[in-house]
């Protein structure tokens, strides 16, 4: 493991340039400094801070594919990577109910520098190490695929979720068809299709990543139950791997749209 700056984690930096996996919410890490945002210990476990379980989805499914990962080192709670700098909930306040007092003057209009000084250690650093992995992969004539991996709770709001998995996209269906065709044969896994978010979000990492500059991509969700498991996690590990390597035989996906 390769780890660069502070904010994010390079792994396996030179392995197979066709494949570049992603982890937005990789950690639920705050600095000492931040007095963990005035947020009990026992919410920094849960799905508030990070995603659960998606960080070692991310880092086996690069094992398995020999492939680069990029993760983050941060908890969502100190600033949101998969939110564009315009979005209002790029620092949280309130999350799943809870409010999070150190956030409570972090914008454009209050504590400005707070958000700036986020901004330049955090959020930045891991766009540009995400940008230079993509811009190695280009440079050594390999069109890379892109994967950011995520995880969602069984049930929200009272109602439970149905889906083990889902693909998140937007306007390119490149590997979303791929997901959704694997997944057809298999009848016992309920696998969504944007559920139960939509990968429409404006400025969202992979819109700023991939999607702006062409490259075929998609957002894996894994309910957290399973995501947490390794043993059922495991089974996604290899789903998704190949998945990965039927689309990179694809020449669809060799095409920068």
């Amino acid at each position: 493991m390769d780890v660069g700056q502070a904010a994010t984690e390079i792994y396996r930096s030179d392995g197979n340039l066709r494949f570049l996996i992603l982890c937005d919410h990789a950690s639920n890490h705050i600095p000492e400094h931040y007095h963990d945002l005035g947020v009990s210990r026992e919410s920094l476990k849960t799905h508030i801070a990070y995603d659960i379980g998606a960080a070692e989805i991310a880092r086996s499914l690069s094992d398995r594919l020999q492939c680069p990962a990029v993760l983050s080192c941060f908890s969502r709670l100190i600033i949101d990577p998969n939110r564009g700098q315009d979005d209002p909930t790029l620092v949280m306040k309130l999350s799943d109910g809870e409010i999070i007092p150190g956030n409570r003057n972090v914008d454009r209009f209050r504590d400005y520098d707070e958000l700036e000084a986020r901004l330049a250690t955090f959020y930045r650093p891991y766009d540009q190490a995400i940008s230079a992995a993509i811009d190695k992969a280009l440079a050594a004539g390999d069109v890379p695929i892109l994967l950011s991996v995520h995880s969602f709770t069984p049930s929200w709001k009272g109602q439970d979720r149905p889906w083990q998995g889902a693909i998140l996209w937007d306007q390119d269906a490149r590997l979303r068809n791929h997901m959704i065709n694997y997944f057809e044969a298999k009848p016992d896994i309920c696998f969504g299709d944007n559920e139960p978010y939509s990968g429409r979000l404006k400025n969202d990492c992979m819109n700023r990543h991939a999607t702006s500059r062409g490259l075929a991509h998609g957002l894996i969700e894994i309910r957290q139950d399973i995501a947490s498991s390794p043993e059922l996690r495991e089974k996604w590990i290899v789903y998704l791997s190949e998945i990965m390597q039927r689309a990179a035989m694809d020449e669809e996906t060799k095409r920068i749209l």
